[in-house]
């Protein structure tokens, strides 16, 4: 009797945990590919399944939604709408009009992303030069610096950072970070304190109040640029730690790739950080148009034409993975990627074996190392599936490879925060820089040159003499891509 009552409760409580695990994933909008990721994580894991969708799973709040998606471009909408109406005009300008028209198009309906002239750009492979030119331009500010970063460590680099800006807080420069606090590890309230002392602000994206419920870390900020007095911008993938200046054992040299812009693009970056910051901020912390943030930057004649492009789950446009389409498809002869993470949807994995079968030479180079073991099986499912379609894939054996590069026809280039995954598509806050110039495109194929002196071409008998026990962990780590 007591035997056949347990048995009841057992098929009881899988009876609810089934009709929950239903009614948890349809509650809100969600692709096909990640319904099927969830009901197997809720299935196979009854309550536990529930815990960690509570964790990762769930929506950001429509009320935060709204506070992001009421803020406007700062402007440039009617600049961007401007444009559009005089495409053909901004056309006989681009120097790659066949390669880049379309993506332009692409970008200023989807969003709103203004074609800027005359930027001159400066590449980073390395967070040494990167750090050095950053505080460089720091010190030099005269009105504000703008920060805005999925990490920032409490650290050596990260504490010299603060330092820097607080010595010009004292001096009456107007200092304002914007952080992740899951990127972060945390709000470093000590860290910070002497920059909030000397007047700094120093806010969590989405998160200004405490709360005692923000577990929900699977909407991550991840973006990664800094405005300093509205004329110079960097954007790319280095946060701030002192793992990304190669200190860490684990991960050795920290190879990426982050670059230093002066001209028009920056105010494009700037709008992007007002309306992240204005979401964030207090009532009494938000900022509006002024000609400091938005001054006017003498033009650089002949030089790249740059479009600042970001995506995040308050938008279902998807406009970097959009991006990355256009290119792909666009591309005539070669396309060169680098990510840390290759996790494709199917429209982008079908969209480079298109290219493939079209004759286009395509490369992707990854890292030797995961810095999150499922992720980094997954991607090597998806790599051994790209060798398979006729594409050359490289393992970077020359440190960590974190570096977010795609470049196509020594045309085309984009640099910024957004992996090659599922998660930089859907889940996170990212912005990239697309420019249109052939130089930029050649110095980014130079550079994936140089790195294969350091990596080792990837083969389908590579794959096929690992151990049973890493194929199947990869074949695994592949259903929860969706959510990874």
């Amino acid at each position: 009797m007591l035997r056949d009552s347990f048995w009841i409760i057992i098929v009881t409580l899988l009876i609810i945990n089934t009709f929950g695990a239903i009614i948890t994933v349809f509650s809100q909008k969600r692709d096909i590919a990640t319904i099927w990721a969830w009901l197997l994580v809720l299935l196979t894991l009854p309550v536990v399944g529930f815990f960690i969708f509570f964790l990762i799973g769930s929506r950001i709040s429509n009320k935060k939604i709204f506070r992001l998606r009421t803020q406007d471009m700062r402007g440039l909408e009617q600049i961007a709408y401007n444009q559009r109406q005089q495409l053909e005009k901004i056309e006989e300008l681009l120097p790659i009009p066949d390669s880049a028209s379309e993506l332009v198009r692409l970008f200023l309906t989807s969003d709103d992303a203004v074609l800027t002239r005359g930027n001159e750009i400066q590449i980073f492979t390395n967070g040494f030069d990167k750090f050095n030119a950053l505080f460089e331009d720091i010190e030099h500010a005269t009105h504000h610096i703008h920060l805005e970063y999925f990490t920032i460590y409490d650290d050596k680099i990260g504490n010299q950072l603060i330092d820097l800006l607080t010595k010009k807080a004292q001096e009456g420069i107007e200092v304002r970070i914007v952080f992740d606090q899951f990127g972060s590890h945390g709000q470093h309230r000590d860290m910070y304190k002497r920059l909030r002392d000397a007047g700094g602000i120093v806010v969590p994206f989405l998160m200004r109040r405490f709360q005692l419920l923000t577990l929900r870390f699977n909407f991550r900020n991840h973006r990664k640029i800094a405005i300093i007095d509205g004329t110079i911008g960097y954007i790319g993938g280095f946060n701030v730690g002192d793992q990304y200046l190669g200190y860490f054992k684990k991960f050795g040299h920290w190879r990426d790739t982050h670059i230093r812009i002066h001209g028009d693009a920056v105010l494009s970056m700037q709008s992007r950080f007002l309306m992240d910051w204005n979401a964030t901020a207090e009532a009494e912390e938000v900022l509006s148009e002024t000609i400091e943030y938005f001054p006017e930057i003498v033009q650089l004649p002949g030089l790249a034409m740059v479009q600042i492009v970001s995506s995040g789950p308050d938008n279902d446009m998807k406009q970097i993975k959009q991006g990355f389409m256009r290119m792909f498809a666009s591309a005539r002869t070669e396309i060169t990627i680098q990510t840390p993470y290759f996790i494709p949807d199917a429209a982008i994995l079908e969209t480079l074996e298109i290219a493939v079968m079209s004759g286009v030479r395509v490369r992707l180079m990854i890292p030797d190392r995961p810095d999150h073991p499922i992720v980094y099986r997954a991607t090597q499912y998806y790599a051994k599936e790209l060798i398979e379609l006729g594409a050359e894939v490289y393992r970077y054996d020359g440190g960590f490879l974190h570096s977010k590069v795609v470049s196509i026809d020594h045309e085309i280039g984009t640099v910024g925060s957004a992996n090659m995954d599922i998660r930089s598509f859907v889940l996170n806050f990212e912005t990239n820089a697309f420019v249109y110039d052939p130089d930029f495109a050649a110095r980014l194929e130079d550079m994936f040159e140089q790195d294969i002196k350091d990596a080792t071409k990837l083969t389908i008998e590579d794959f096929e003499q690992q151990s049973f026990w890493l194929t199947f962990l990869q074949k695994f780590s592949r259903l929860f891509s969706p959510i990874l």
